[in-house]
């Protein structure tokens, strides 16, 4: 028991197989706290390159609306052309700073991970609406790991605020001694660079998430061994129905050999174990092609079908033993073996001749003189 036991542990390395199913399922590693990460920084660095841009925009939107002559505020058309023309302007300055943030919010989430696109995750998960699921989830260590980032988190954006204050204690102090206009010019600046400060804060706790989600994501894809055996079953199919399958394809390919019988020349035979079937077309073949053979049950076959068909059979062993190791059906003979082929074949058609009336009654082949890397 203590074995199975230990045979089920998820142990095994996911095999590409089970990485891929998890991806098509929507299952890759994301964290929340690199996204975060990436457009909390791309939002501050927008501000601070477009932030002057956007502002200016505001400061004419803001003056041309409240830069209104009586007629045109009694005008019920002035409304909608201010607030076109607002709407225009602002839009256009801060087209930049959207367009950066909304590429970093594509990009945060799609560096780990990669870019998915998967229906299955889309689809509804009834085990989720389980209520006494949801409560074992609330209390589970997954959840107990979160709350504890959680807090983390929210300690380390405080103490860096806590830092900044103590740092620029002195520039905040120095503010009320400043003109107004340079007063507002140097907060902005320390609101923009306190911004990016604890923007970078967050890349230390995507640092530690991103390392833990691979993790973790790796975790929940590993394989007991028997989870790898079943995968391999699933892969290649059982044993019996590949067996069977295999059975099928020697079954539809010596079905599709024997229906070839028929338009043989000669069944060249050993006499007993052996069988081949040549056929030859002069004026179509460059050489005689093997369109049968078999050992045994099937060479006993292709005899009966050669005497049904009135195919001519010459008792060669050896002839027949060297064409059924070297050639393989519907290919040409080698080239070792053409002039015993051409001996038997030659006698085949003088037989015919002979039966037709035509000539003389051929001699029975003799034993063909072989090469010796073709004797078997």
């Amino acid at each position: 028991m203590a074995e199975e036991d230990s045979a089920q542990e998820k142990t095994e390395e996911p095999t590409p197989k089970r990485q891929q199913k998890a991806r098509d399922e929507g299952q890759i590693p994301r964290s929340k706290d690199l996204t975060t990460f990436a457009v909390l920084i791309a939002s501050a660095l927008g501000l601070m390159i477009f932030g002057s841009a956007m502002a200016q925009s505001l400061m004419r939107i803001l003056v041309h609306n409240f830069s209104l002559t009586r007629d045109r505020l009694f005008d019920q058309n002035t409304m909608f052309s201010h607030l076109g023309l607002a709407f225009d302007d602002f839009f256009w300055a801060s087209l930049p700073f959207f367009s950066v943030v909304v590429f970093a919010a594509i990009v945060g989430p799609t560096a780990l991970g990669g870019i998915l696109f998967s229906g299955k995750s889309l689809l509804p998960k009834f085990n989720r609406m389980d209520p006494i699921a949801g409560i074992k989830r609330m209390f589970s260590v997954r959840s107990l790991v979160e709350l504890v980032k959680g807090i983390a988190k929210v300690s380390l954006v405080i103490a860096v605020a806590f830092l900044l204050l103590y740092l620029t204690k002195a520039e905040l102090m120095g503010l009320a001694r400043e003109t107004l206009n340079e007063a507002v010019q140097h907060a902005l600046d320390l609101c923009l660079w306190a911004g990016i400060a604890l923007a970078s804060s967050t890349i230390v706790i995507a640092m530690i998430d991103v390392p833990f989600q691979l993790w973790e994501h790796k975790k929940k894809l590993r394989m007991s061994r028997q989870d790898i055996k079943d995968e391999l079953k699933d892969s290649e199919g059982k044993p019996e129905v590949k067996s069977k399958i295999r059975q099928m394809q020697m079954q539809m390919a010596q079905n599709r050999m024997m229906s070839a019988v028929p338009e043989a020349d000669v069944v060249i035979t050993n006499p007993t174990h052996f069988a081949v079937a040549l056929k030859y077309k002069p004026e179509s073949m460059s050489a005689p092609v093997l369109v049968a053979k078999g050992v045994d049950q099937i060479a006993l076959t292709i005899r009966s079908m050669a005497k049904e068909h009135k195919i001519e059979q010459v008792e060669s062993p050896s002839l027949a033993r060297a064409i059924f190791h070297t050639t393989e059906l519907e290919q040409e003979v080698p080239a070792g073996l053409y002039v015993a082929v051409a001996q038997v074949l030659a006698y085949v058609f003088q037989l015919r001749e002979f039966r037709r009336g035509r000539g003389d009654k051929p001699s029975y082949p003799q034993v063909p003189d072989l090469p010796a890397d073709m004797r078997y």
